[in-house]
C-alpha cells in the first residue's frame, strides 16, 4: 500500500505560501529540476530550453554532467539558480576541470552522485547497443571514438573505462579541498550513509535510487526518505529525487521531512512534447497541484506540512499492535 494523506479541515487556506529556502537561496516552491542527461534527445535545444523553463518558474535546476549542451550555453541562456551534478572520473583532472567551469559560470552548488561506482546492468541498452550522445563538455578531455559496441552498450563501456569504482568517502574530502561550493551527496538511501555524510561535512543529502535503473530491489525513494531524515536529525537539508509525478507526491515527501523534491522524467516528457513550453507547463502543473493539495490538507505554508499529514504503511502496522 502507498502512503495516504491525512487532511485537516476548518483551516483558513485563502492564502497558500509555498516558498522555502535551500542553502540560503529563497525558492517560491520546493520543486526543483533533477539532473538528467542528454536533453537534446528530447528536443534540439536540449538543456538550454529546460533551463529557460526552470527560470520562468523560478525553479532551481541541477545540470547533469552528461548535459548535451555546454555549461556556458546553459549559464548564458537564463538567470536560473543552477547546481552542477558531478561524477568522479578515474582521471581526477577531468572532474576538477568540470568543477572549475561550473564555478566560473556561477553555479551555486555541487551535487556529487555517489550511487554509480559502476553502471547497473541495463539490459535494454545492451541489447540495443546504445550509443552515448556526444558530451561537448568533455571535448578535449575524453574521447568516445575508441569505444567498440560490438558486445553491447557503448554507455556501459564508457562508464567502465572512465568512472572510478574506487569512489569513497575520502573523495568527498578531496572535493571539499578543491572547491568552496556547498556539496550535496546524491544517491543516499540508508541512515548509516546519511549519518556518515553529516560527519563528512556535506551541505545536504539527496535520497535517490538513480531512477530505479541501478540496482534491483533498492528501495523506492519515498520509502527510504524518513530513515534518512531521522538519521541527519536536522543537521543538513534532505532532498528527494525520483517517483514524483503529482503535486500530492510532493506533499507526501515534504510531510516525511524532505526540504525539496527533484523532478526528472516528467520535465523530459514535457520537453519532448513541446520544448521549453512543455517543460515549463510540467513545472507549472506540479506547482498548481501542490498548492491545491496543501489547501485540501489544511496546510497554509510549507512549515505547516507536518508528519501527521501522511500515513505510511509502517504507521498502519504500528497502529494495529
Amino acid at each position: 500500500m502507498e502512503e495516504l494523506l491525512r487532511p485537516r479541515f476548518l483551516v483558513d487556506v485563502s492564502n497558500i505560501d509555498m516558498s522555502t529556502n535551500l542553502l540560503g537561496y529563497d525558492m517560491p516552491s520546493p520543486i526543483m529540476v533533477a539532473p538528467t542527461g542528454a536533453h537534446k534527445l528530447a528536443n534540439p535545444e536540449g538543456e538550454v530550453a529546460t533551463a529557460r523553463a526552470a527560470a520562468s518558474c523560478n525553479s532551481v535546476m541541477v545540470l547533469s554532467f552528461s548535459s548535451s549542451c555546454k555549461i556556458e550555453e546553459v549559464a548564458s541562456s537564463c538567470n536560473a539558480i543552477r547546481f552542477y551534478q558531478l561524477y568522479v572520473f578515474k582521471n581526477r583532472d577531468i572532474s576538477e576541470t568540470l568543477i572549475r567551469r561550473a564555478e566560473s559560470y556561477g553555479f551555486k552548488a555541487i551535487v556529487l552522485t555517489v550511487d554509480t561506482p559502476v553502471l547497473g546492468r541495463r539490459e535494454a541498452d545492451i541489447r540495443n547497443k546504445m550509443i552515448v550522445p556526444w558530451n561537448e563538455n568533455l571535448e578535449g578531455l575524453l574521447s568516445f571514438d575508441d569505444l567498440d559496441t560490438t558486445d553491447g552498450s557503448k554507455l556501459e563501456k564508457y562508464s567502465r573505462e572512465t568512472l572510478d569504482p574506487s569512489l569513497s568517502w575520502k573523495d568527498v574530502e578531496w572535493l571539499k579541498s578543491i572547491s568552496s561550493l556547498p556539496i550535496l551527496l546524491k544517491g543516499i538511501v540508508t541512515g548509516e550513509d546519511a549519518r556518515r555524510a553529516v560527519e563528512a561535512g556535506v551541505a545536504g543529502v539527496i535520497v535517490s535510487n538513480h531512477g530505479a535503473r541501478q540496482l534491483d530491489y533498492a528501495p523506492a525513494t519515498i520509502s527510504a526518505l524518513e530513515e534518512v531524515v531521522k538519521a541527519v536529525a536536522g543537521a543538513v537539508p534532505v532532498l528527494v529525487d525520483g517517483g514524483v509525478r503529482r503535486g500530492t507526491d510532493v506533499l507526501k515527501a515534504l510531510a516525511l521531512g524532505a526540504r525539496a523534491v527533484m523532478v526528472g522524467r516528467p520535465v523530459l516528457y514535457g520537453l519532448a512534447a513541446r520544448g521549453e513550453a512543455g517543460a515549463r507547463h510540467v513545472l507549472e502543473m506540479l506547482n498548481w497541484e501542490l498548492e491545491v493539495a496543501m489547501a485540501l490538507c489544511g496546510c497554509r505554508s510549507i512549515a505547516g506540512i507536518t508528519r501527521d499529514r501522511v500515513q505510511t504503511e509502517g504507521d498502519r502496522i504500528r497502529s494495529l499492535l
